[in-house]
């Protein structure tokens, strides 16, 4: 039985890419491709694929988001996220959101054909980063004794820089970040706390206890 794959990124280079590599599989079969985050969400619903490879940073809705949507209304889809490295703080939230595992953007082709059958067959894919800190949450690491469980971890941070007065140029700078990225959490955060402007953030934060530090 052929393995049902939809393919979300933002990227046409990688989306051709990976259809030259599903297209040459006879046990895969590609059905469909999305540019966004919503697209994703859209396209799942309707073809009701049995993996997801999912680009976590999309236009729009995010790959986050995405996850969150989809697994809401189709718990059985495996999802796998693609990322460039695996430390990255987003790759955590998205397992969090219910993602089976990862792939590294770059992979070759028997490795995501591999990875795309072990998360359809129901196993988890990861490697030893992502599963040290998933053991650290399992084992205590507690969202709801945390602050603000609906950010990510990469989003808390910047929350917590936020607090402590650094604009979004310091932000950008000490995370190795485009300012374009960091306005873009900025925004999300804002979103998710519901205040209107860094004023209001900050108060959220230091209400929490963080920001104690110094600028």
């Amino acid at each position: 039985m052929k393995v049902r794959v939809l393919v979300a990124d933002d990227h046409p280079v990688f989306r051709y890419g990976m259809r030259a590599i599903l297209s040459s599989k006879p046990d895969v079969d590609l059905v469909g491709e999305a540019r966004d985050g919503k697209e994703a969400v859209d396209l799942a619903l309707e073809l009701k694929p049995d993996v997801i490879l999912m680009d976590l940073n999309m236009p729009g809705t995010d790959g986050i988001e995405a996850t969150r949507r989809i697994l809401a209304e189709l718990p059985e889809t495996g999802i796998l996220v693609l990322t460039m490295i695996e430390e990255d703080d987003s790759v955590f939230a998205a397992m969090r959101a219910g993602a089976r595992g990862y792939l590294l953007k770059g992979a070759d082709g028997e490795e995501t054909i591999r990875a795309i059958h072990a998360v359809a067959g129901g196993e988890a894919i990861f490697g030893p980063a992502i599963a040290g800190r998933l053991t650290g949450y399992f084992a205590g690491a507690n969202d709801a004794a945390r602050p603000f469980p609906e950010l990510t971890e990469r989003e808390r941070g910047i929350l917590a820089l936020i607090a402590r007065g650094r604009t979004n140029a310091a932000i950008a700078e000490s995370l190795y970040l485009s300012p374009k990225t960091v306005r873009n959490y900025v925004s999300s955060i804002f979103t998710k706390l519901q205040v209107a402007d860094r004023a209001g953030a900050i108060v959220r934060a230091r209400e929490a206890g963080l920001g104690g530090e110094d600028r």
